[in-house]
Protein backbone atom coordinates (compact mmCIF):
# COMPACT_ATOMS: atom_id res chain seq x y z
CA UNK A 1 0.00 0.00 0.00
CA UNK A 2 1.54 3.25 -1.03
CA UNK A 3 -1.11 5.89 -0.38
CA UNK A 4 -3.88 6.89 2.02
CA UNK A 5 -6.54 5.74 -0.44
CA UNK A 6 -4.94 2.29 -0.54
CA UNK A 7 -4.97 2.08 3.25
CA UNK A 8 -8.63 3.14 3.32
CA UNK A 9 -9.64 0.47 0.78
CA UNK A 10 -7.80 -2.27 2.68
CA UNK A 11 -9.42 -1.20 5.96
CA UNK A 12 -12.88 -1.22 4.37
CA UNK A 13 -12.35 -4.67 2.86
CA UNK A 14 -11.24 -6.09 6.21
CA UNK A 15 -14.22 -4.52 7.98
CA UNK A 16 -16.59 -6.03 5.37
CA UNK A 17 -15.21 -9.42 6.41
CA UNK A 18 -16.11 -8.70 10.05
CA UNK A 19 -12.52 -8.04 11.11
CA UNK A 20 -11.31 -5.21 13.30
CA UNK A 21 -8.21 -3.48 11.91
CA UNK A 22 -6.39 -1.58 14.65
CA UNK A 23 -3.65 -0.19 12.44
CA UNK A 24 -3.42 0.07 8.66
CA UNK A 25 -0.07 1.48 7.54
CA UNK A 26 2.08 1.27 4.44
CA UNK A 27 2.47 -2.47 3.82
CA UNK A 28 1.28 -3.49 7.27
CA UNK A 29 -2.02 -4.29 8.97
CA UNK A 30 -2.63 -5.11 12.64
CA UNK A 31 -5.90 -6.78 13.51
CA UNK A 32 -7.65 -7.01 16.88
CA UNK A 33 -8.14 -10.71 16.09
CA UNK A 34 -4.99 -12.59 17.07
CA UNK A 35 -5.62 -15.90 15.30
CA UNK A 36 -7.29 -16.34 11.93
CA UNK A 37 -8.48 -19.65 10.52
CA UNK A 38 -7.14 -20.81 7.17
CA UNK A 39 -10.62 -20.20 5.77
CA UNK A 40 -10.64 -16.57 7.02
CA UNK A 41 -7.14 -16.02 5.61
CA UNK A 42 -8.38 -17.28 2.25
CA UNK A 43 -11.35 -14.86 2.43
CA UNK A 44 -8.95 -12.01 3.16
CA UNK A 45 -6.72 -13.03 0.25
CA UNK A 46 -9.69 -13.13 -2.15
CA UNK A 47 -11.08 -9.77 -0.96
CA UNK A 48 -7.70 -8.06 -1.23
CA UNK A 49 -6.97 -9.55 -4.66
CA UNK A 50 -10.33 -8.28 -5.91
CA UNK A 51 -9.18 -4.72 -5.19
CA UNK A 52 -5.62 -5.17 -6.45
CA UNK A 53 -3.72 -6.08 -3.27
CA UNK A 54 -2.27 -9.21 -1.81
CA UNK A 55 -1.43 -10.38 1.67
CA UNK A 56 2.25 -10.97 2.23
CA UNK A 57 2.80 -13.82 4.58
CA UNK A 58 6.27 -15.20 4.02
CA UNK A 59 9.53 -13.92 5.46
CA UNK A 60 11.32 -13.11 2.19
CA UNK A 61 8.33 -11.26 0.76
CA UNK A 62 8.07 -9.24 3.99
CA UNK A 63 11.75 -8.29 3.74
CA UNK A 64 11.20 -7.07 0.15
CA UNK A 65 8.03 -5.19 1.11
CA UNK A 66 9.80 -3.48 4.02
CA UNK A 67 12.68 -2.40 1.77
CA UNK A 68 10.24 -0.97 -0.79
CA UNK A 69 8.34 0.80 1.98
CA UNK A 70 11.54 2.41 3.30
CA UNK A 71 12.64 3.51 -0.18
CA UNK A 72 9.22 4.97 -0.99
CA UNK A 73 9.03 6.71 2.37
CA UNK A 74 12.40 8.40 1.91
CA UNK A 75 11.96 9.34 -1.73
CA UNK A 76 8.28 10.29 -1.83
CA UNK A 77 7.41 11.31 1.70
CA UNK A 78 10.50 13.16 2.91
CA UNK A 79 11.13 16.80 2.19
CA UNK A 80 14.78 16.21 1.45
CA UNK A 81 17.00 13.18 1.23
CA UNK A 82 20.23 13.27 3.13
CA UNK A 83 22.74 13.92 0.37
CA UNK A 84 24.99 11.33 1.92
CA UNK A 85 22.40 8.54 1.87
CA UNK A 86 24.19 5.26 1.41
CA UNK A 87 21.32 3.03 0.35
CA UNK A 88 23.23 -0.20 0.92
CA UNK A 89 24.09 0.69 4.52
CA UNK A 90 20.67 2.16 5.26
CA UNK A 91 18.74 -0.86 3.96
CA UNK A 92 21.10 -3.40 5.51
CA UNK A 93 20.85 -1.69 8.90
CA UNK A 94 17.07 -1.42 8.64
CA UNK A 95 16.57 -5.08 7.67
CA UNK A 96 19.41 -6.49 9.81
CA UNK A 97 20.76 -8.46 6.86
CA UNK A 98 23.87 -8.19 4.72
CA UNK A 99 23.30 -5.92 1.73
CA UNK A 100 24.58 -8.57 -0.70
CA UNK A 101 21.85 -10.93 0.49
CA UNK A 102 19.18 -8.20 0.28
CA UNK A 103 20.26 -7.16 -3.20
CA UNK A 104 20.28 -10.74 -4.46
CA UNK A 105 16.91 -11.50 -2.83
CA UNK A 106 15.35 -8.35 -4.31
CA UNK A 107 16.62 -9.11 -7.82
CA UNK A 108 15.45 -12.71 -7.73
CA UNK A 109 11.97 -11.84 -6.48
CA UNK A 110 11.32 -8.55 -8.32
CA UNK A 111 13.11 -9.05 -11.63
CA UNK A 112 15.08 -5.79 -11.37
CA UNK A 113 18.00 -4.79 -9.21
CA UNK A 114 17.53 -2.85 -6.01
CA UNK A 115 19.54 0.01 -7.52
CA UNK A 116 17.23 0.12 -10.56
CA UNK A 117 14.20 0.18 -8.27
CA UNK A 118 15.62 3.14 -6.35
CA UNK A 119 16.38 4.99 -9.59
CA UNK A 120 12.86 4.34 -10.92
CA UNK A 121 11.34 5.64 -7.69
CA UNK A 122 13.49 8.78 -7.89
CA UNK A 123 12.45 9.36 -11.51
CA UNK A 124 8.77 9.06 -10.58
CA UNK A 125 9.35 11.64 -7.84
CA UNK A 126 11.09 13.92 -10.35
CA UNK A 127 8.04 13.64 -12.65
CA UNK A 128 5.76 14.55 -9.76
CA UNK A 129 7.88 17.56 -8.78
CA UNK A 130 8.09 18.71 -12.42
CA UNK A 131 4.32 18.41 -12.74
CA UNK A 132 3.72 20.73 -9.78
CA UNK A 133 6.26 23.18 -11.21
CA UNK A 134 7.22 24.61 -7.82
CA UNK A 135 10.93 23.76 -7.91
CA UNK A 136 13.69 24.32 -10.41
CA UNK A 137 15.51 21.33 -11.84
CA UNK A 138 18.54 22.16 -9.70
CA UNK A 139 16.35 22.24 -6.55
CA UNK A 140 14.84 18.88 -7.52
CA UNK A 141 18.31 17.40 -8.08
CA UNK A 142 19.42 18.69 -4.69
CA UNK A 143 16.26 17.46 -2.93
CA UNK A 144 16.65 13.94 -4.33
CA UNK A 145 20.36 13.68 -3.59
CA UNK A 146 21.71 13.88 -7.15
CA UNK A 147 25.27 15.14 -7.49
CA UNK A 148 24.26 17.47 -10.34
CA UNK A 149 21.45 18.42 -12.70
CA UNK A 150 23.39 16.65 -15.46
CA UNK A 151 23.35 13.39 -13.47
CA UNK A 152 19.60 13.69 -12.85
CA UNK A 153 18.94 14.58 -16.51
CA UNK A 154 21.01 11.65 -17.74
CA UNK A 155 19.17 9.13 -15.57
CA UNK A 156 15.83 10.71 -16.43
CA UNK A 157 16.45 10.49 -20.17
CA UNK A 158 17.68 6.91 -19.88
CA UNK A 159 14.47 5.86 -18.10
CA UNK A 160 11.85 8.01 -19.85
CA UNK A 161 13.44 8.74 -23.23
CA UNK A 162 13.00 12.48 -22.62
CA UNK A 163 14.95 15.09 -20.75
CA UNK A 164 13.19 16.67 -17.76
CA UNK A 165 12.88 19.91 -19.74
CA UNK A 166 11.26 18.12 -22.69
CA UNK A 167 8.78 16.41 -20.41
CA UNK A 168 7.99 19.66 -18.62
CA UNK A 169 7.40 21.42 -21.94
CA UNK A 170 5.16 18.64 -23.23
CA UNK A 171 2.91 18.94 -20.16
CA UNK A 172 1.88 15.36 -20.86
CA UNK A 173 3.26 14.14 -17.56
CA UNK A 174 0.14 12.36 -16.35
CA UNK A 175 0.47 9.99 -19.28
CA UNK A 176 4.08 9.31 -18.36
CA UNK A 177 3.67 8.90 -14.58
CA UNK A 178 3.29 5.43 -13.10
CA UNK A 179 1.68 4.31 -9.84
CA UNK A 180 4.35 3.66 -7.19
CA UNK A 181 3.29 0.08 -6.64
CA UNK A 182 3.75 -0.78 -10.32
CA UNK A 183 7.43 0.16 -10.37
Amino acid sequence: MVCDRCKMVVKQELEKLGLHPEKVALGEVSLKEEILSNEKQKEIDEALMAVGFERIDDRKARIIENMKKKIIQLIHHSERLNLKVNWSTLLADEAHYDYGYLSSLFSSMEGITLEQYIIHQKIERVKELLFYDELSLSEIADRLGYSSVAHLSGQFKKITGLTPSELKKSRNMDHERRPLDSI
